[in-house]
């Protein structure tokens, strides 16, 4: 049996954080717990995961997986005293977990930055988009405010504002829903970050606009060379745009891989219902939408063994198993990992017969 992806990270450990064959960014074992009177919540419960410069990967899952608490876990946005975090975050070679809020602060929007799901609620509506985006530049550029807001003109022009020079000066309500995403994103990349972590970006936002904007993304990071993550529910929206692929469930990783084999080859059963679930227009469909029965589990009391075993058809193949013992994430193909315990011939038959010809 292959190494985990775990194991062959960790055996990464002991080489020098700043040689130029590291990811930029890499989460090691990550968990993120929150204690709570009805007990601990584990949001996220033992992540890995890399990522290069210029390069997109993107994370899907239902909500409550674990995806926009990973995120803001390495933007250091986790109020202080709420969350138990271990783990690594290395952000080029610098740990952001044991970084002091002061050190993690000089990084944010620097080096790093994130667009979130909802702009209305992540910006101030009692200052102008203009005002918000020349304090987010002069935080770690010395210049005047005069340079300050020549450069939010340009940022907001780059974005595809029209008239640039006038809406600098209108505050959020004023923009409409994908006027005000293009200017979170002129925010966040008004510091030319090195890593952008987008949650939802569409969310809420008509076909057209979702498009515009992901292709707005796409084309800024060819301009700034941006580690990008892209945190989404719709496999859809990261069907072109990412690179690799991690799917969530329970906090957890059970699918990692390229995007082509996420799409083409996937190997677990809850990526098979994701795809179930998922609208296809490059092939004609002849039966309804295939939706993953049941909820996701409760992050207090996650089910022993695989947590997606109560939701599982295949659960049964492996005896009690999937009821008793949490699956290794192993590597079934290169650089293509999951946590499952169905054997890989179980997986392709399955693949064959039962899956592949209902989506």
């Amino acid at each position: 049996m292959t190494d985990s992806k775990e194991d062959l990270l960790a055996g990464d450990a002991a080489r020098p954080s700043n040689r130029p064959d590291e990811a930029f960014l890499q989460v090691r074992d990550l968990k993120v717990h929150f204690p709570t009177d009805d007990g601990i919540v584990k949001s996220v419960d033992g992540l890995t995961f890399s990522l290069d410069r210029g390069k997109t990967l993107g994370i899907v899952g239902e909500s409550g997986s674990g995806k926009s608490v990973t995120s803001l876990s390495i933007m250091g946005l986790h109020k202080q005293g709420t969350a138990n975090i271990s783990g690594q975050i290395l952000l080029d070679g610098q740990d952001l977990v044991t970084s002091t809020p002061e050190q993690v602060r000089e990084l944010r929007g620097k080096r790093m930055a994130m667009i979130f799901q909802d702009p209305l609620t992540a910006m101030h509506p009692y200052y102008t988009i203009g005002a918000q985006i020349v304090e987010a530049y002069r935080v770690h550029h010395k210049v005047s405010k005069a340079v300050a807001k020549k450069h939010a003109v340009e940022m907001l022009d780059r974005v595809g504002i029209p008239q640039p020079d006038k809406r600098v000066d209108d505050y959020p309500h004023q923009f409409s829903g994908g006027m005000r995403q293009r200017a979170m994103i002129a925010m966040a990349l008004s510091c030319d970050p090195e890593l952008l972590i987008a949650d939802e970006p569409t969310t809420a936002l008509d076909v057209t606009v979702q498009a515009q904007i992901l292709d707005l993304i796409v084309d800024l990071q060819k301009d700034f060379n941006s580690a990008v993550i892209i945190i989404t529910h719709d496999l859809g929206v990261v069907a072109e745009l990412a690179d690799d692929i991690m799917v969530m469930y329970a906090g957890r990783s059970v699918e990692y891989g390229n995007s082509h084999e996420i799409f083409t080859a996937p190997q677990h059963p809850y990526t098979w219902g994701l795809l179930g679930s998922m609208p296809r227009l490059d092939r004609e469909r002849s039966e309804r939408l295939l939706p993953i029965k049941g909820t996701p589990p409760s992050l207090i009391n996650v089910p022993e063994g695989c947590p997606f075993n109560p939701r599982c058809a295949f659960a049964g193949l492996n005896g009690d198993l999937s009821t008793t013992e949490r699956p290794e994430f192993r590597e079934v193909s290169p650089g293509h990992h999951i946590a499952c315990h169905l054997s890989g011939e179980q997986r392709q038959h399955l693949w064959d017969t039962e899956i592949k010809p209902k989506l």
